[in-house]
């Protein structure tokens, strides 16, 4: 199990404008139409790696499931102007106390929108008292693999019918 010092804040502000005109805030529900242009919008590659399949159409149910927020699920999305260019959820449960998993629109991906996304992400769910953090990523997802190696180069990765199980320990 490896050891990440995540960095204390003396607040989460619940709305961060980065420097790029990228906004990481939560969830709402007037997001529903955002959310379902975004989806849309990724490519079928980038849907794959997401959601291990096509999502062609997204559903009003996919897309309600990605901006539910309670005691169990935190959502976060990276907001340029007004388009979704990332989306970030967590939720308590499985393996670790919390998993996580994010997708991050074709046009921003290596801009460090997806970084700043897990970041924060993983800030508020080890406040909430997470210790262990999941996620489950395509072997063939070698920015993400390298995202993980990079911030938590001790996290255990076990591959498993194509997928890579990713397991690391947060500290407070």
């Amino acid at each position: 199990m490896m050891r990440t010092q995540l960095a204390r804040s003396r607040r989460d502000p619940v709305r961060a404008l980065l420097g790029d005109g990228v906004e990481i805030r939560p969830a709402r529900a007037d997001d529903e139409e955002r959310i379902r242009r975004f989806l849309a919008g990724l490519s079928p590659r980038t849907q794959t790696l997401r959601f291990f399949t096509g999502v062609h159409r997204p559903s009003a149910s996919l897309v309600r499931s990605l901006l539910a927020m309670d005691e169990r699920r935190d959502v976060l999305l990276a907001v340029h102007g007004e388009a979704v260019v990332g989306h970030a959820m967590s939720f308590k449960g499985g393996q670790a106390d919390v998993e996580i998993a994010l997708v991050v629109a074709d046009e921003w991906q290596g801009r460090g929108v997806g970084s700043r996304l897990a970041r924060r992400l993983l800030r508020r769910a080890s406040v909430a008292g997470a210790r262990t953090l999941g996620m489950d990523v395509l072997g063939d997802n070698r920015m993400v693999l390298s995202m993980v190696r990079r911030a938590w180069p001790e996290a255990t990765m076990k591959a498993s019918a194509g997928a890579v199980e990713v397991t690391a320990t947060v500290d407070p």
